[in-house]
């Protein structure tokens, strides 16, 4: 009599976990069928905005914000596409930290050639941090016009009517009936090339436009949590002003003592991604939400080796994981080996069927799925005479996930742009060494926005 149960435990306990695993499949392909369907409806039609043939006084203006630092691949194509924009009122601030640097003959030579265009250079940096990209944007973000700021990489290049269309959304002409949270931030899913034949830059090619857009596109759609990559994002210098990164409610902090918080963009000097931490203080601080354009973020991959990639990937699941460190471990059981590693034992347990069988199907359909992404962010399918490379390049990244994983998730160490940083809790990072006057272990602590004063410095990299 009382060994029945234990007879019976044996075999429950391998039921519930097939049982689970189809569960989580499920779960997964729901997700990936969402950002298919996404990308299908959002990016397969890019209508012209009526603002972008509007009157220069009947629209918002826009500061469009570009810190540039070396010669990015495609810098000068880049940057010509925000000259270019179909919009009647907006300014461009090139910013550079260093006036030796070799991005200025080519800014120089794209303010020449549109003189009609308002255009202006900053040259050098304002330390508030040790965020090189924020430091280097600092004095265009309080030197610029409007109140809506356009801050899009230098490593981007965007369609002519992509600011047209993104301040549609952020200041609709038409309000909805429906009660909804104002949309505080615009910003464009990223969409790579590699013009450089190198491995790493093909594998994060793969990446950028299969798997990564998929998962971002379904993640916006449920708009659950914040999710912003900072390739290209509109938002409102009067919302960031009202922010500082703690990520509690403004409430909150209005009630507490706030004598040495920061706010605006100088908050965020601590943080490696300040892009996905600004989203989330808009986000949590102000109840307000996001909104993705139906243009992309045209990245340019310059010369990308495997070991490039590889340590490019562990830099960011490094960071990630001290700002969510829930979804950071969740994050293998949603790659396509391990997902579909499990429904294949949950398979054959619960219905015998054949662990290749199913193999087979499943990828081919994974792949289908992430092709299919492909095409609609690009506007048209993979080109036949790439295809076999495409695929091979994702098969690779494929394979690289778990490695990946487990050398980000045993060091808290990341290096960017030749110098080493520690990342401490929430994602601040501290720098562990480099060169200059600052070199060797430093914190910023926040302080108040009137202590921070101009230096002049070689810190330059972003």
């Amino acid at each position: 009599m009382n060994s029945q149960p234990s007879d019976q435990t044996p075999s429950l306990l391998p039921f519930i976990l097939a049982v689970l695993g189809l569960v989580w499949y499920v779960v997964l392909w729901s997700i990936g069928l969402l950002g298919c369907r996404t990308g299908r409806r959002r990016y397969r039609l890019r209508p012209r905005s009526p603002l972008a043939t509007a009157q220069p006084n009947s629209v918002p203006g826009v500061s469009i914000l570009r810190p540039l630092k070396g010669l990015d691949a495609n810098l000068y194509e880049n940057l010509e596409s925000t000259f270019t924009q179909e919009y009647p009122n907006f300014e461009i601030i090139l910013s550079v930290a260093d006036e030796r640097d070799q991005a200025l003959p080519v800014a120089r030579d794209l303010i020449s050639k549109y003189p009609s265009v308002n255009a202006r250079l900053i040259i050098g940096e304002e330390l508030v941090g040790v965020n090189p990209k924020v430091n280097n944007l600092i004095r265009s973000y309080r030197e610029a016009t409007h109140d809506i700021l356009w801050v899009i990489d230098s490593g981007v290049s965007v369609a002519p009517g992509a600011l047209a269309r993104s301040v549609d959304l952020l200041e609709p002409s038409t309000p909805t009936s429906l009660p909804t949270k104002r949309v505080a931030l615009i910003h464009h899913v990223p969409f790579a090339s590699a013009p450089e034949a190198s491995l790493g830059g093909r594998i994060e090619e793969a990446f950028l436009n299969t798997n990564h857009a998929k998962m971002y596109l379904a993640i916006n759609t449920v708009s659950i949590e914040s999710c912003v990559v900072g390739k290209s994002n509109l938002y409102r210098r009067s919302d960031l002003e009202r922010v500082n990164g703690s990520l509690k409610p403004r409430a909150h902090t209005e009630s507490g003592n706030n004598q040495d918080c920061v706010y605006g963009l100088a908050a965020f000097g601590n943080f490696l991604a300040e892009d996905n931490m600004i989203g989330s203080a808009l986000w949590h601080e102000l109840d307000l939400r996001h909104d993705l354009s139906c243009d992309v973020a045209h990245n340019a991959i310059g010369k990308m080796s495997l070991s490039d990639y590889i340590w490019r990937r562990v830099r960011w699941i490094r960071v990630r994981k001290h700002m969510v460190i829930s979804a950071t471990i969740l994050e293998p059981f949603t790659e396509n080996i391990v997902a579909s590693s499990i429904a294949a034992a949950s398979l054959r347990y619960l219905f015998s069927i054949p662990v290749w069988l199913f193999l087979v199907f499943h990828h081919a359909a994974w792949l289908w799925v992430d092709l299919d992404v492909y095409a609609s962010l690009a506007g048209h399918p993979l080109p036949a005479d790439r295809r076999w490379q495409f695929i091979s390049a994702w098969c690779l990244r494929e394979l690289l996930t778990l490695p990946i994983f487990f050398l980000a998730i045993l060091g808290n160490e990341v290096v960017w742009r030749g110098k080493k940083y520690k990342v401490l809790r929430a994602g601040e990072v501290r720098q562990t060494s480099g060169d200059g006057m600052f070199g060797g272990l430093f914190t910023w602590r926040r302080r108040r926005d009137s202590d921070y004063q101009p230096l002049a410095s070689n810190h330059s990299d972003m």
